[in-house]
């Protein structure tokens, strides 16, 4: 510190008055140069608390990525599915019965599929061609009546060159006729859960209360991806050769997209132009329909934004594992002291993107669980939320066996849950 009341018996009283002086400018100059660096510190301060202030603003207003709100799409009924999931992301008029063409021979493969799968038929076996099946009308194989042609290559006229004469003459062979094979194909749809759906044949061409929805379309073609995978690689071929005829498959999206892989068209001039078109980017399985559209362009560009904005705001993630621990929980009169808890199969759901850490979980589960558990057995239940919506809910099981403990361990944990009872 300086000291003004500090001075020398020998110094002269101008030199005293002289040293003074100096003491007083330096601590006028000291004096000022710390009022700067107050001032400095005060503004530094200010900055601090400033930017304290900003980051914790914008740590409160960060989220998810903004999602924007479904392209408009030209079409009388539409719908976005995760194949994965089976989470609709955009629908409209997607319960509305329409005239669905040849998307009909969906079903009309997927019935084939079954039965192929069930060993009633063969791929090798041959088909006797009827005169019914010759003459139907519309988009054709060009089959000749009294050939016989295999089911596979029947199978790919139906698919990719969308013949109404394979579609008879397939139907007809599974069946008998091709009344009895619509009543088969409305079976499989009531067991596909497809509600709005009565088909009156094979082919899709006009015929009254021959109807379907979008949602149910998107339910069929889920179904042909997930359950007939080898099958399901004839959508994705661009052309087909028969007789010397060769044919383009008329989805026009298998040209312009890499990632689409199928499915189907139709047109009829009652119901319009229609597409269900399915596309894959990683991980992540999307299927559009669109019914009723203006031409076979408008089609395919309606389908194209629907994928486009899927994949671009929306991502299929796995919340849970199958057999992943999720949490243990107290188990009374044991070999062990807890159990292990999980779920049986693997939790997917579709969310937007940026927001998976924002998934909740919540577990609840059994008050006072006993020895002996074996794994599998339900013990709770597992609740997977995104803002205030629920993703999943499974049951909570055991994810280990565990026998009764010792006589002492049992006795012990008796008296225990006696006491507590009391209390």
């Amino acid at each position: 510190m300086l000291n003004l009341e500090s001075t020398v018996e020998s110094r002269t009283p101008t030199q005293a008055l002289n040293a003074s002086r100096k003491r007083l400018n330096s601590l006028i100059t000291h004096t000022l140069a710390t009022k700067k660096v107050a001032a400095r510190l005060k503004r530094s301060q200010r900055a601090l608390l400033l930017f304290l202030g900003l980051t914790v603003s914008l740590s409160l207003t960060a989220g998810p990525s903004l999602i924007p709100a479904p392209p408009q799409i030209a079409a009388s009924s539409y719908l976005l599915m995760d194949a994965n999931t089976g989470h609709i992301i955009v629908e409209y008029n997607g319960q509305q019965q329409l005239p669905p063409a040849s998307l009909t021979k969906m079903m009309t493969a997927y019935v084939a599929s079954q039965e192929l799968s069930k060993n009633n038929i063969s791929k090798d076996e041959t088909v006797r061609i009827s005169i019914k099946a010759w003459k139907t009308g519309g988009s054709r194989m060009f089959l000749k009546e009294g050939s016989k042609v295999s089911v596979d290559k029947l199978l790919k006229g139906i698919i990719i060159q969308s013949g109404n004469d394979a579609s008879v003459a397939l139907a007809e062979h599974i069946a008998g006729s091709e009344d009895a094979f619509a009543d088969y194909m409305n079976r499989h749809a009531s067991n596909l859960n497809m509600l709005g759906t009565h088909f009156r044949n094979a082919t899709g061409l006009p015929a009254s209360n021959h109807l379907t929805t979008a949602a149910d379309l998107g339910l069929l073609a889920q179904a042909i991806i997930n359950e007939f995978p080898d099958h399901y690689q004839l959508y994705s071929e661009k052309n087909f050769t028969f007789n010397g005829i060769k044919q383009p498959n008329r989805n026009l999206l298998l040209w312009r997209d890499s990632t689409v892989d199928g499915l189907k068209t139709g047109h009829t001039q009652e119901a319009g132009y229609c597409l269900v078109a399915s596309a894959i980017k990683g991980d992540m399985r999307l299927i559009s329909v669109v019914m009723g559209t203006r031409s076979i362009e408008a089609r395919a560009a309606e389908s194209q934004k629907l994928l486009t904005y899927g994949f671009r705001f929306y991502r299929t993630v796995v919340l849970q594992q199958a057999h992943q621990e999720i949490s243990k929980t107290k188990l009374w009169m044991g070999a062990l002291d807890e159990v292990k808890l999980g779920v049986n199969e693997t939790v997917q759901a579709t969310i937007p993107r940026g927001k998976k850490d924002f998934v909740l979980s919540s577990v609840t589960v059994d008050e006072e669980i006993k020895a002996p558990i074996k794994a599998g057995d339900q013990l709770g239940m597992l609740t997977l939320s995104l803002d205030g919506s629920t993703l999943a809910k499974l049951p909570l099981v055991a994810l280990e066996d565990v026998e009764k403990g010792g006589l002492f361990k049992q006795l012990l944990d008796y008296l225990i849950l006696l006491v507590k009872s009391f209390l």
